[in-house]
């Protein structure tokens, strides 16, 4: 494949969490394969309202890329359309990294100034992480479909993913490409093997939203799991912890449930991970996530709601165990296996980190290839 000139836009460093981690590590990777890659970034990319966690951290939380420009505003039209202009001139393919409809106005802006430079000449793709998000409004579906009719390819994570981008760029639009999200993990220090032993003591990471499903996994915990296991719940509570709360009271759970409410950051999570037996992911839906590898990077098992992707990097038996997704009963059962005796331990000996090589290598076809 001939080298291609890259402008990726989207999040890096103050900005906190995976999609920063995906842009910049895909930036390095581009650039790895011999593509000139470039990445235009925001200074103010949601407005507070509409984003309740802590948007930036100090710590970059992995390698930043050098070939970087944060000039991006939410609240500057003007900005969208230069950018876009700019970026004609420099790149042959613009990939627009879409996680929220709120993002769409500017990639509209961004795709008109692209647009009025060089016409069709320099390709406009939309890397996907959420087609739409899990809890939708009207408005999102009519502002995702206006970016997805407009852009000359789609990039989504998911078979069904990507059916539901087809289904929005309407009948004649080309197919868009799925590619399995890699890993792109915080760079958290050296990590410690688990010490042997159980630790009676189960981990929920990440923000905390309805659609994640941690009422499922309290639910779960009263009735699947014996009665000495607690449970640590560490990350950004959208809507704050007072229904939880209410909830782990009600279940007569509140000896045995810690809401660790705030962004974890990543030099805190080797103690996390080495006070847990497991990760459960008791997610309702799912589109793609790094939590699976992010906890076998770490040395635990899963287990995890057969939701997206999440059992596609579960190695039922072996490194996990699976489960419905907002299915209490059988998340109980679950648990109830996990903690037969032995099984904790034979659990943790089939983890094995995941190698990212190869599915960088996929993935950069496949973008470029979209």
């Amino acid at each position: 494949m001939s080298p291609a000139r890259v402008a990726l836009v989207g999040p890096v460093h103050p900005y906190k969490g995976g999609g920063a981690r995906h842009t910049t590590e895909l930036a390095h990777r581009l650039r790895a394969a011999g593509h000139p890659t470039m990445v235009e970034s925001w200074r103010a990319q949601y407005p507070a309202a509409l984003y309740p966690g802590t948007q930036t951290v100090d710590e970059p939380e992995g390698e930043p890329y050098p070939d970087t420009r944060r000039e991006l505003a939410w609240y500057r039209p003007d900005g969208w359309w230069r950018a876009g202009r700019r970026l004609a001139r420099e790149a042959d393919l613009v990939v627009l990294t879409l996680f929220s409809p709120v993002q769409v106005p500017a990639y509209l802006g961004v795709l008109a100034g692209v647009r009025s430079v060089r016409g069709d000449r320099t390709r406009v793709v939309a890397l996907c992480h959420n087609v739409l998000p899990h809890e939708r409004r009207a408005v999102d579906v009519s502002l995702v479909r206006s970016l997805l009719r407009r852009v000359d390819g789609v990039l989504a994570h998911s078979a069904d993913q990507a059916l539901l981008a087809q289904g929005m760029r309407g009948a004649g639009a080309g197919a868009p490409v799925t590619a399995v999200l890699p890993p792109h993990l915080p760079d958290t220090g050296a990590v410690v093997p688990p010490e042997p032993g159980e630790r009676r003591h189960l981990l929920f990471l990440g923000i905390v939203r309805p659609y994640k499903g941690v009422d499922v996994l309290l639910r779960a915990l009263a009735a699947g799991a014996p009665g000495d296991v607690s449970l640590t719940v560490a990350g950004e509570f959208w809507g704050g912890t007072a229904e939880l709360e209410a909830l782990t009271a009600e279940l007569g759970l509140g000896d045995r449930v810690r809401l660790r409410d705030g962004y974890v950051p990543a030099e805190e999570l080797p103690g996390l991970y080495a006070g847990a037996d497991a990760v459960v992911l008791p997610y309702r839906t799912a589109t793609a996530s790094q939590n699976v590898w992010l906890a076998h990077e770490h040395g635990l098992p899963v287990i995890a709601t057969r939701a997206g992707a999440l059992a596609d990097h579960v190695r039922e038996g072996v490194d996990g165990l699976l489960c419905a997704p907002g299915d209490a009963d059988d998340l109980a059962r679950a648990l109830e296996e996990f903690y037969t005796p032995g099984t904790p331990e034979r659990l943790r000996a089939g983890v094995r980190p995941v190698d990212p090589a190869p599915w960088w290598a996929d993935y950069v076809e496949r973008l470029l290839s979209a």
